[in-house]
């Protein structure tokens, strides 16, 4: 049982859904990055998903793809990415965190490496996009046999013939892109959405978690109640990209946490 594990065991016996926020590692710089890290448990984030800055993030659109310019331009290092989680583990131990990037930064210092620092940090889970199942040898499966949930994504080209693939290997959660494209485009409808969680319920027994395209408390309800809750990433990291107070950014949060805790 990982963090992840238990924060779901959890949810479920309170009957409740689960907020996952994304912000950038770094952005708009280390210090305050590690300030809003910090503050997100008491908003009401179930799940921190942290960016690791990437110079090709070929998934993201221009809001996350900004916030990793910034990072990068200010010094975050993978070694930095560590050390936030690092702090937010001095002061909280039961908040999972999953790392979201791309293959090359972990490549470049190596797997095993990689997975004894993630580890040592207090990492909880990936979401390496760059990484198709046929690559589960790579990172997937070392990283579950230490202990890191990996967390796959389904979108809506994941058509039934390619469902068990994805499937196969993943733990901790199944993020369900809403909708075909990049992130921070378009909005995401719970009409829509909710046969495709219940195509996936139906052939996993893993929670399922949507985001892309919710930018609103009334989304993050409407969404995580199709669903096992949701993710907000672009609408929170444009509020810091236009530098916002970290306080004001932690407020905008709790009203998310809050709108997908009343689905």
């Amino acid at each position: 049982m990982t963090r992840i594990d238990d924060t779901f065991a959890r949810l479920r016996a309170e009957n409740r859904r689960a907020f996952v926020a994304y912000v950038m590692a770094g952005d708009p710089d280390a210090a305050t990055a590690a300030r809003i890290v910090n503050g997100l448990p008491a908003a009401g984030v179930d799940i921190i998903e942290l960016g690791l800055p990437f110079t090709d993030p070929m998934a993201d659109g221009p809001t996350i793809q900004l916030a990793g310019q910034r990072a990068l331009e200010g010094g975050m290092t993978l070694d930095g990415t560590l050390d936030i989680v690092r702090g937010l583990r001095e002061h909280d131990t039961t908040t999972p965190v999953v790392l979201m990037g791309y293959y090359n930064p972990i490549y470049s210092r190596g797997v095993d490496r990689f997975l004894a620092d993630a580890s040592e940090a207090g990492v909880d889970g990936l979401i390496v996009v760059d990484l198709p199942p046929e690559e589960d040898e790579e990172l997937c499966i070392p990283a579950q046999a230490a202990g890191l949930n990996f967390i796959r994504l389904a979108t809506p080209t994941t058509d039934d013939r390619r469902l068990p693939k994805v499937l196969q290997n993943t733990s901790g959660f199944v993020y369900y892109v809403s909708i075909t494209g990049i992130t921070g485009a378009g909005a995401a409808e719970a009409d829509r959405v909710a046969p495709e969680v219940a195509r996936l319920k139906a052939a996993t027994d893993l929670p399922v978690i949507v985001g892309f395209g919710i930018k609103t408390p009334e989304a993050a309800q409407d969404i995580a109640a199709v669903a096992d809750g949701c993710v907000v990433g672009s609408a929170i990291v444009n509020r810091i990209g236009r530098g916002e107070d970290v306080d004001d950014v932690l407020a905008y949060v709790k009203t998310l946490a809050d709108g997908a805790h009343s689905a």
